[in-house]
């Protein structure tokens, strides 16, 4: 007979540690299975360059806070691993590491799972799917006719200029992730093309105040997630050099090569959209939205800030912009996806996945009793799968777990 536990937890990273707190609150058994190391993504996912896009003071999670001597500054990559593991040190749950779930099954005729692993498997009255919401990468399908002597690599698994083979790099995609790598390549002597698609700038600082700080005085995080058009993108920043403008202009001043959205390859050749202008007129509209916004807060409030100078108006400026290129003559020998993810939970073999594979829920609870979800992009609010806001709807599910034990007598 497979052993048996009350809460199984897919995922040991910030999702997964912060439901084993809540659960440790209330006293119900539980377990946390991660099939690497505490943070992994963070470890193996990440480029070695990665600063956190938000200032340390927003490195919390429940019970759990930063406490270091730069509270406006920004946290390397290995900090946020350092955050995490430390978090793990304080609250000691019950983690087993190096644990890979393969199958979550409901068990016919009960009200139990059955989790299957590598190694055993386990019954369980409840699960919590923390895995993340940055799983599986999304890489158009006509990737596969590019010259086959292309290197090509993803974001998650992209590390440093030296580690890509000679030659000129295009990075699709001018999302956080894009500009970032096409920026690290840059100053790593690469000559790279960007392709750029819809984004939305923002001011790293306005009126004496980091954007973060704003977001949360302003209560824009804490938006429920379904009053929210769906289209919103996620603001575009940068903590490199202690947090500054995301400028796509600036970057090409620098030497990086600005293209249009990537729509095809055909026969070893690219086909770009002629919609850069358009993209980065549109990016434009956030940081004049958003100052915008703040203006307006301050008066309506009453609060006192420093005053800026009005934004100088954005004129459009020329970018030669090719419709085509050939990759082996414009000597493109990399190209990084910086395209986006989409879910993996083909392992799910409970009803709970619509057809695109995405789960069905609300707030984390699912229509299978005892099956939830957690840290997912937008699962309540903005701020769900951030580091700082997954803590909340944790709390939330393992009240929803309490409640379900009491009702049933599990």
């Amino acid at each position: 007979m497979p052993e048996r536990i009350e809460t199984v937890i897919i995922g040991g990273g910030q999702a997964g540690l912060a439901m084993s707190y809540h659960l440790g609150q209330l006293a119900r058994e539980h377990i946390v299975f991660e099939r690497g190391r505490v943070a992994e993504r963070w470890r193996s996912e990440r480029w070695n360059s990665l600063m956190f896009q938000f200032p340390n003071w927003m490195m919390r999670l429940p019970g759990h806070t930063y406490a270091g001597d730069d509270p406006d500054g920004f946290m390397h990559r290995e900090g946020v691993v350092s955050f995490i593991e430390s978090y793990s040190r304080r609250l000691d749950p019950p983690l087993r590491c190096g644990i890979r779930v393969t199958a979550l099954r409901s068990l016919v005729g009960t009200t139990r799972f059955l989790v299957e692993t590598d190694n055993f498997n386990l019954e369980a009255a409840n699960v919590v799917v923390a895995t993340g919401p940055y799983q599986e990468p999304s890489i158009p399908a006509f990737c596969v006719a590019l010259p086959s002597a292309t290197y090509q690599v993803t974001a998650n698994r992209y590390m440093a200029p030296d580690h890509l083979p000679p030659g000129r790099v295009l990075v699709v995609g001018s999302g956080a992730s894009g500009y970032q790598i096409a920026e690290d390549l840059l100053q790593g002597g690469r000559e790279v093309l960007l392709s750029v698609g819809r984004h939305r700038r923002v001011p790293r600082r306005y009126r004496g105040r980091d954007f973060g700080w704003w977001l949360e005085r302003m209560g824009l995080g804490e938006r429920i997630a379904d009053s929210v058009p769906s289209d919103l993108l996620a603001p575009l920043l940068t903590g490199v050099s202690g947090g500054r403008d995301v400028d796509l202009r600036q970057l090409a001043k620098e030497g990086v090569q600005l293209v249009g959205s990537l729509q095809e390859i055909r026969d070893g050749r690219l086909y770009f959209a002629p919609d850069l202008a358009a993209h980065l007129a549109k990016g434009d509209e956030g940081v004049l939205g958003f100052r915008r916004l703040v203006d307006e807060f301050i008066a309506r409030h009453g609060l006192t800030a420093p005053e800026e100078p009005p934004l100088a108006s954005i004129s459009p400026v020329p970018m030669p912009s090719p419709l085509g290129l050939e990759v082996r003559d414009a000597g493109i020998r990399s190209i990084v996806w910086a395209t986006g993810y989409q879910y993996d939970f083909g392992w799910v073999k409970c009803p709970v996945l619509n057809e695109s594979g995405a789960p069905v829920h609300r707030r984390g609870v699912t229509s299978v009793p005892g099956l939830y979800f957690l840290g997912l992009r937008r699962l309540h609010k903005i701020t769900s799968s951030f580091l700082w806001g997954v803590g909340e709807d944790a709390g939330y599910l393992a009240r929803h777990i309490e409640e379900r034990r009491q009702d049933y007598g599990l």
